[in-house]
């Protein structure tokens, strides 16, 4: 997995840098083939913003957050990229019982 945490008017500081790690951690424990996180934290006046894209195979996960605190943002950034991974993972386990079910009508 490659992960890669940058920022837009901001130093991304080895703090910044491990809270990121730790809070994605869940995310590669829904997949265990995760191609690449990309994470991008920016400031613009009073706004923190968070986004994060993850490479799954067969599909690409964006999610973005905004806060006046950005440790809030990534907060609310992880949360709410959990709940799409969940989605999109059961999603793929739906197709494939679906799938299953298809191609075993097709042989009777």
């Amino acid at each position: 997995m490659n992960l890669q945490i940058s920022g837009h008017h901001i130093e991304v500081t080895p703090a910044l840098r491990s809270y990121v790690e730790t809070k994605l951690e869940p995310v590669t424990h829904h997949f265990e083939r995760v191609i690449a996180i990309t994470v991008i934290l920016s400031v613009d006046k009073l706004k923190q913003k968070a986004e994060v894209t993850v490479q799954v195979p067969g599909r690409n996960i964006f999610v973005g957050s905004t806060d006046s605190d950005l440790y809030a943002a990534i907060d609310s950034m992880c949360d709410k990229l959990d709940r799409k991974v969940q989605q999109h993972k059961q999603k793929i386990s739906d197709l494939r019982r679906r799938g299953a079910r298809v191609t075993e009508h097709l042989a009777e």
